[in-house]
């Protein structure tokens, strides 16, 4: 790897579970999917115990957040120059976008709520 960063590239590391690391380089037009496909066809040597029978089901957490199939990761705003990590993670299904902040929702009306006998 060059000390040298071509701009209108994006610089990943990816994390799995049990730790193990790689770098790839990808597009900001680059969607999620767009990686884990890359990532599922171009499986590292090292993550062999690791590996899974479809790119669908691999997902990134970035910012402890999932991303969504459609994502790029210009919108992501990354700063340029500079290796971004993500995690890498085999799950079937996505909660939905807003669940957590729903829950939040819901927490904060059950207590604010009063019950009149």
């Amino acid at each position: 790897m060059t000390s040298q960063r071509d701009p209108d590239t994006v610089n990943l590391r990816l994390i799995l579970v049990s730790g193990k690391t790689q770098d790839f380089t990808f597009s900001p037009n680059d969607s999620a999917t767009d990686i884990a496909r890359h990532v599922f066809e171009n499986w590292p040597a090292g993550w062999e115990e690791e590996s899974v029978s479809s790119p669908s089901i691999l997902r990134l957490i970035f910012q402890g957040r999932f991303l969504h199939g459609n994502v790029t990761l210009g919108a992501l705003k990354l700063p340029p120059g500079r290796t971004t990590v993500m995690h890498l993670v085999a799950r079937e299904t996505l909660p939905e976008p807003n669940s957590h902040g729903q829950r939040n929702r819901e927490k904060t009306t059950e207590s604010s709520c009063c019950l009149l006998l």
